[in-house]
Order: structure tokens, then C-alpha cells, then sequence
């Protein structure tokens, strides 16, 4: 940067500065900047012209008065941060959407937050402006993060359909579908006595997994036969407590459809440890298509969710809310796919 005659350095450019280089008025360069349309080629062309010459950077707090607009979104997970950092799936989503944001001014501030405590807490964040809007992932039954953001009238989506049925903006895979699909796989190999690790049952995903594993069995088996069905939470040490505990209830059975790949990791540790061999005894299938699903032993068969094609719809639903200035209800529901390996 070149000194002045007494060797002190300049000045950061101003804004009128800019205006009086460029031969425009100084809203003329703020609008510019902020990248309004309402600006003609001829005085774009020389304020950008002008910025170049100067060096001149936008200032962000000083845009943020005049927009109202951070530039910011919040992810926010209704989870510990145990469970956080240690669930591929969320670390999938956090990729894809910084990917997703990548070619944007936007930033990515990730939040989690299970208690009550820790979740009125992110509301007032967000009451007091620091993001434009919300994505919020992982609810439970007795969150009450729902009620806290639409207090705070910020744009929000939801990953997954709300549990209550409220309207809201959300984007959900077919996990019902994808579950019902993974348990006719396993009937289709000749399998009869089919068990189910569940996720979490105050949890929309684990309710829908469960609700297509119980109608695919009902298509299919003859009335009366038992159910076999384990809760579990979505974690490889819940897996292998839920297979354990099917197997001290039903020896006999032939199969699993496990509502997570990681549950299913610990299932395959369960049935490798009472002595079952997997597919030849029981075959196993699992949900997500985390990259644990492909190196397991053995590779395990998965029901696949389109997580780019999802994060980026959560993108795009929450940026049309922004732009708009209000809440809004548009949803989207993605297909999965069966991904066929050695387990099952």
C-alpha cells in the first residue's frame, strides 16, 4: 500500500470517496455495492471501476444496517454435541451444505442444542439478528425449538417433516418407502423372521422406518405372526444393545432391517459375537448409505438417501424465504434408493 508524504499510511477508502472518483451520488455506489438492480450499465460499470482504483472493501456492519442482513445462516441440530460429532449423517450434512454455499456470500454457524437451557438460548441468538435464517434438524417429540423460531419470525426449514404437522417449510426423504422397500428385499431372499431395530421414537425418521418395515411385513406375512421389533437411537452402542437383546428374544430369527447404518454396525458386532453369520444366518439391512455401510464386514446393505439433492433444497427453500422476507411453506419429499451389498 503507497504512503503518504509523511509516511503514514492512507486512509481506507470511503464510500464517498468512491461516489466522487465514479462521478455518481453516494446511494448510487450503496446501491452497487449491495447489489441492487435499480443502478444503470453506465454508473455500475464506473463505481466498479472506481472500487478497483481505491481498494475500497464493502463494510459488512455497515451493510448489515442498511439490509438488515447478516449473510448468515444457522444449522441447528436438536442433539448433544456427543451426538453431533459422532454421526456420519450429520457430518454429511454439514458438507453438503457448505458445498452448497460455497459459491455464495452466505456463511454456515452450526448449533446444537438438546436441553431446554441450550435451546432458549439459540433462540435469543437468533432473535437478536445474528442469522437471516434456520435449518433445523434432528427434532424430537418434546423440542421446543419449533415454538422458539416462529416467535422469532425468522425463515426457517425443516430436515425432516415436523412431527406435529404444523406448516412449515420443511425437506424430508421417503423413509417409509425406503424402509418398506429395504424389508421386501428381505422377504424377497426367503427370510421370515424379520426383525427391526427402530431409531428413536419420538423422532419422525424413526417412526416413518418403522411404520414401512411394519407395512411391507403386512403385505406379506400371514396374520398373527409377532412382530420383532428393538428401539434403539441411532448409534452403533444402541444397535448392538437392540440386537442383542432380539436375539436373547427371538434366536430364531432370520433378518434385520436396522433404521441406521451405524445401529447396524453394532447389530453386525451383536450377531458376529452370539455366533451368527451374516447373510448365511441372518441377513442384515441398514439405513442412510454411510460410507461405514461400504468398509464394514460385511459390506453392508443399505437403504440410500439423496443428501446432496436434500441440502441443497433446504438451500433453496430457506434463500426463497430470505429474498422474499417472510415465512413460508414449500416442501419436498425425496426418493431413496435400495443399495445392494454382501449383508443381505
Amino acid at each position: 500500500m503507497p504512503v503518504t508524504a509523511t509516511g503514514a499510511r492512507p486512509t481506507t477508502p470511503t464510500l464517498d470517496e468512491v461516489a466522487v472518483l465514479a462521478g455518481v451520488s453516494r446511494a448510487t455506489v450503496s446501491r452497487v455495492v449491495n447489489d441492487s438492480p435499480r443502478v444503470s450499465p453506465e454508473a455500475r460499470r464506473a463505481v466498479e471501476e472506481a472500487v478497483a482504483t481505491l481498494r475500497y472493501v464493502p463494510n459488512r456492519a455497515a451493510r448489515s444496517l442498511v439490509t438488515r442482513r447478516t449473510d448468515t445462516i444457522a444449522l441447528v441440530l436438536s442433539e448433544s454435541n456427543t451426538q453431533v460429532f459422532s454421526d456420519p449423517f450429520f457430518a454429511s450434512i454439514v458438507r453438503g451444505l457448505s458445498e452448497r454455499l460455497a459459491d455464495t456470500d452466505l456463511n454456515l454457524v452450526l448449533l446444537a442444542a438438546r436441553g431446554e437451557s441450550e435451546q432458549e438460548k439459540i433462540g435469543r441468538y437468533v432473535r437478536q439478528g445474528h442469522v437471516d435464517g434456520v435449518i433445523l434438524m434432528s427434532l424430537h417429540s418434546d423440542d421446543l425449538l419449533p415454538d422458539i423460531l416462529a416467535g422469532a419470525h425468522v425463515p426457517v426449514v425443516l430436515s425432516g417433516r415436523p412431527l406435529d404437522g404444523r406448516p412449515v417449510a420443511y425437506v424430508d426423504a421417503d423413509n417409509a418407502g425406503g424402509a418398506a422397500a429395504a424389508t421386501r428385499h428381505l422377504l424377497s431372499l426367503g427370510r421370515r423372521r424379520i426383525a427391526t431395530i427402530t431409531g428413536p421414537l419420538d423422532m419422525v425418521a424413526g417412526l416413518d422406518r418403522l411404520a414401512g418395515y411394519r407395512a411391507a411385513l403386512a403385505d406379506a406375512a400371514p396374520p398373527g405372526v409377532p412382530e420383532l421389533v428393538a428401539e434403539g437411537d441411532f448409534t452403533e452402542a444402541g444397535g448392538l444393545r437392540a440386537m442383542t437383546r432380539l436375539l436373547a428374544e427371538a434366536p430364531d430369527l432370520d433378518a434385520v432391517f436396522v433404521a441406521s447404518d451405524p445401529m447396524a454396525v453394532g447389530a453386525l458386532q451383536a450377531l458376529r459375537a452370539a455366533g451368527r453369520r451374516v447373510p448365511e444366518d441372518v441377513a442384515v439391512v441398514g439405513f442412510d448409505d454411510a460410507a461405514v455401510a461400504a468398509t464394514c464386514d460385511p459390506p453392508l446393505t443399505t437403504v440410500a438417501q439423496p443428501l446432496g439433492e436434500m441440502t441443497s433444497l433446504m438451500v433453496e427453500l430457506l434463500l426463497d424465504q430470505i429474498e422474499a422476507g417472510e415465512r413460508a411453506v414449500g416442501t419436498r419429499v425425496c426418493g431413496t434408493t435400495l443399495v445392494r451389498r454382501a449383508s443381505a
